[in-house]
């Protein structure tokens, strides 16, 4: 039998906003997601400390892009998802709705 991993809450939400933001998926533009699309503020540290822990497991992969001027000549680094990313993503999705299922009606809002 397969064992199965799950996503904490703030692991999956931030592979979703990875996953949302494509190519543009750096570290403020990951918090900004979170914050602009659920109310979501996330500190520098935590985002990054997540972020690394991530990759670390497998599910993300991180690369450097082109230093600019407007950040004094750094690099941002780009998240991307891998495919073990994209497969914990799915069992964890597949367990929410599983548990959610029946239970639709009860959990509407009014």
């Amino acid at each position: 039998m397969k064992k199965t991993s799950y996503l904490g809450e703030l692991e999956h939400m931030i592979l979703l906003a990875v996953l949302r933001l494509g190519d543009e998926a750096y570290g403020r533009s990951i918090q900004e997601e979170l914050e602009g699309q659920v109310g979501r503020t996330v500190s520098r540290s935590v985002a990054y400390i997540t972020l690394e822990r991530m990759a670390e497991k497998g599910y993300l992969t991180a690369a450097m892009g082109n230093p600019t001027p407007r950040r004094g000549g750094k690099a941002k680094r780009y998240y991307t998802l891998t495919p073990t990313g994209i497969e914990v993503l799915r069992e964890t999705g597949r367990a929410f709705r599983q548990l959610w299922t029946g239970h639709e009606g009860f959990l509407e809002e009014a």
